[in-house]
């Protein structure tokens, strides 16, 4: 570390133009005149170098899309273009489910489940050998901090490889007294959030159930999936067990309505989810199952016999250090009345600390939002917020000139009615509404279409269960904030989607079981 100079004392960010309801963090007990600062840590990146042009991954090979058609990938904290991405079409999609298919009667479907766990695992091995490339791609790609991609996102992607490898030869006792049977070609389409995390949720469990694959990732999120093809290659996985075609919506939507595709698993936004669902409801015959992981506005409970600091911790890893990007983000924080003014106190203090800048900084703490899009859609919520009457708090930074970026947000005087307290923002902004009983926290934590996650915060075990029994959330944690693992099964109610992944639940959703 070093001491910064006296031209340098100043916030590592400066606010934007603030508007009549728009007012800076304060600094409060802060003095930034004081404060040390770090001196910049960039990842090295120059040693994983991207390629002009990216191809479709299909039977084992990279091959060009039939219409020759490509589109651009760009880097959101620059908006420099990377790359250009193969966009498929329907013919593409029905080659890679024909490739598919064919692995699946030729190869992977008659193959002994022990060898099949021993592809897993050899995948497994080889993402934690490429871990630091694949976290660095991950970050130039996305725009997330590369700490998230390094520690996070990598660890929990060689895990899932490694969880399921271990089951792919019991799944006779994963599912007592029933005999498992695998499904054929499961469709898969993923998210930008978590690009790498959300093709190992999906590509895992479906592999080791004896099911073959076709992946769409997101068309602004391309690369690391891409490069986790070159990982089966290297892996020597059979030709046309995991085959990748990229594009954009269509592209999804051919794969949802090819006939040979025995299983839909999408992650992604409600609209998109009801979309899928009903295509799939129109099918009379031969429909395939479906799986979704959908939206969600989670819900930060906050009782007053919480330990209020590491409460704060939690609030801030629930939706600033992953930009608020994750489905499950606790964008709504509920507080006891009795220690409002003493959290929202220390939430100021807090949040004025956050480093905004280069994601492949080793000290950003929040990165750069995916896309011109989502940016736009974020500004747009907290515009409303102030419309309905809300307070803006946003820190007092400077962003940089180029990038898509948007400073750490917070809206007091939130009413449940407003858009920004009902509508799923994907944005570093966090919604501060009071309670006085367990039972109002509860009736407005459940008051909203979706029903992902929750935090309960609370020193006692006994309020703990009482208020989780009574959340309609498909995933609660209690004095803790986004923590995962492979065993544990994910996913939500009501317009947040139905079935699960991770854990058990996650195999079942790839097997038939007679």
């Amino acid at each position: 570390m070093k001491r910064s100079s006296k031209s340098a004392l100043k916030p590592a960010v400066k606010a934007v133009a603030p508007s009549r309801a728009v007012v800076p963090l304060r600094e409060r007990r802060l003095n930034f005149g004081d404060k040390w600062d770090y001196a910049p840590a960039p990842e090295d990146h120059k040693g994983y170098p991207i390629a002009p042009r990216h191809e479709l991954f299909i039977d084992g090979k990279f091959v060009k899309p039939r219409a020759r058609r490509y589109f651009d990938s760009i880097n959101p904290a620059t908006e420099e273009k990377l790359t250009e991405i193969a966009l498929a079409d329907e013919r593409d999609v029905a080659a890679a489910v024909a490739a598919a298919r064919k692995a699946y009667d030729g190869v992977w479907g008659k193959m002994p489940a022990r060898e099949r766990g021993k592809y897993l695992f050899r995948i497994a091995r080889i993402i934690q050998e490429r871990s630091r490339e694949l976290a660095v791609l991950e970050t130039i790609d996305g725009g997330k901090p590369i700490k998230e991609s390094r520690d996070i996102d990598l660890p929990l992607v060689a895990a899932h490889f490694f969880y399921y490898a271990g089951w792919a030869d019991k799944l006779k006792y994963a599912f007592p007294g029933r005999t498992p049977r695998s499904l054929g070609v499961a469709g898969q389409i993923i998210p930008w959030n978590f690009p790498l995390l959300m093709a190992a949720w999906k590509i895992a469990p479906a592999l080791a159930c004896g099911n073959t694959v076709v992946l769409k990732p997101a068309e602004t999120t391309s690369i690391t999936a891409l490069r986790l093809a070159e990982i089966f290659q290297q892996a020597d996985l059979p030709p046309g067990v995991v085959n990748i075609v990229t594009g954009a919506g269509e592209t999804g939507a051919a794969l949802v309505r090819h006939p040979g595709v025995a299983k839909i698993a999408f992650t992604g936004s409600t609209e998109v989810g009801k979309l899928i669902a009903k295509t799939l409801a129109e099918r009379s015959n031969n429909a395939p199952r479906l799986t979704l992981e959908l939206g969600g506005k989670a819900a930060n409970i906050v009782f007053e016999d919480a330990p209020i600091d590491q409460a704060i911790e939690g609030i801030i890893s629930g939706i600033y250090f992953n930009q608020g990007h994750v489905c499950c983000a606790g964008s709504r924080l509920f507080v006891q009345e009795g220690i409002h003014k003493t959290v929202l106190r220390k939430l100021r203090d807090r949040i004025q600390t956050l480093r905004v800048g280069n994601p492949l900084d080793k000290n950003t703490d929040i990165g750069a939002i995916n896309s011109s899009a989502q940016l736009k859609k974020i500004r747009s919520l907290v515009k409303s917020g102030e419309e309905q009457g809300a307070v803006v708090e946003q820190t007092s930074c400077r962003l940089p000139a180029k990038g898509y970026w948007f400073p750490p947000t917070m809206l007091t005087r939130v009413s449940p009615s407003h858009r920004v307290a009902q509508e799923e923002i994907f944005g570093p902004v966090l919604s501060v509404m009071t309670f006085r009983t367990p039972e109002e926290a509860i009736e407005r934590a459940n008051n909203t279409p979706y029903g992902l996650s929750a935090g309960v915060w609370t020193d006692k075990g006994s309020k703990i269960f009482k208020v989780a029994q009574k959340l309609r959330a498909g995933v609660i944690w209690a004095n803790c904030y986004n923590k995962f693992d492979p065993a544990s099964p994910f996913g939500g109610y009501k317009e947040s989607g139905f079935g699960r992944e991770g854990g058990l639940h996650g195999l079942a959703a790839y097997c038939r079981l007679d």
